[in-house]
Parts: structure tokens; C-alpha cells; sequence
């Protein structure tokens, strides 16, 4: 198994740490008040939720699209 492999199972597996994470902390009293006045979720919860996919797609494509052979 290749480092870029590696490195995106890796990814992958912080992505959907980070994710879900982020979908469990918008169902916090706390985020459900901001959402009910502001309209949307605080900035930290959604970066957990668009950072964690984001980092899980990534990884996704690292550990599936092989790399360069030398």
C-alpha cells in the first residue's frame, strides 16, 4: 500500500470524524437558538459539517484514484 493511500484513508476517516461531529453539534440547544434567530448554524458548527466533508472527500479520492508509478 502506497503513502498516498494511506494518507487518504486518513483523510477520510478525520472527514467523517469532523462531520459527524459537526451534524451532531447542530442538534445542540445552543445552535438550534442560533439557527431559530440568525437563520443558519454558527460558523463553527458549519465548518464541522462543510470542512469534514470536504476533508472526507478529499481522502475519498486520495485512497481511490491511484497515484503516479515511478
Amino acid at each position: 500500500m502506497n503513502t498516498q493511500r494511506i494518507v487518504g484513508i486518513v483523510l477520510l476517516i478525520i472527514g467523517i470524524a469532523l462531520l459527524f461531529t459537526g451534524l451532531h453539534a447542530s442538534n445542540s440547544l445552543g445552535d438550534q437558538a442560533h439557527n431559530l434567530v440568525f437563520g443558519r448554524y454558527t460558523e463553527a458548527t458549519a465548518f464541522y459539517i462543510f470542512g469534514g466533508g470536504a476533508i472526507a472527500l478529499i481522502g475519498l479520492l486520495m485512497a481511490v484514484i491511484p497515484g503516479r508509478v515511478r
